[in-house]
């Protein structure tokens, strides 16, 4: 699991946005809520998500998966190495992520994604232009990131 391959599939579930936030966070968001966050420099935790209350408790039990720092009380998981999980796992469980986030959020936003329509905070204007930007500025974070990990 590398970043590249994190945002695509991300970005592939309906009403995903991107944002950065403290620091070198890489958030991924549906609705204005957060359903992953990975680091883009190296850190203890590189991927936290969402878990159902089952699947918190299995996969706190394997190596390399913890309780998410400061999320764990909202059933967060964190992964410490990229490949504690495999890839259609992986895929699998942020998929349940988006979905648990997605299904709490109001009906008329669930709506608002499920048609198509921008799923950020409804009725602004100018949105898709400021996601690009964003997207600009997390590829461009992500560009930063690689050459400092290649410094060292």
């Amino acid at each position: 699991m590398d970043a590249e391959w994190l945002r695509k599939l991300c970005l592939s579930f309906p009403g995903t946005t991107e944002q950065i936030q403290w620091g070198y966070d890489l958030l991924f968001k549906v609705g204005g809520k957060m359903f992953a966050i990975t680091r883009l420099e190296p850190a203890p935790v590189c991927l936290s998500f969402k878990a159902s209350p089952e699947t918190f408790a299995e996969l706190t039990e394997r190596q390399n998966i913890i309780p998410a720092p400061y999320l764990a009380r909202a059933q967060w998981v964190g992964l410490q190495t990229q490949d504690a999980l495999g890839h259609d796992e992986l895929a699998e469980l942020l998929r349940e992520s988006y979905e648990m986030i997605l299904a709490k959020l109001p009906k008329k936003m669930q709506e608002a994604i499920a048609s198509g329509r921008s799923a950020g905070r409804a009725g602004r204007g100018g949105a898709g232009r400021r996601k690009k930007e964003r997207s600009l500025e997390v590829a461009k974070k992500l560009r930063v990131g690689k050459k400092r990990k290649t410094r060292r």
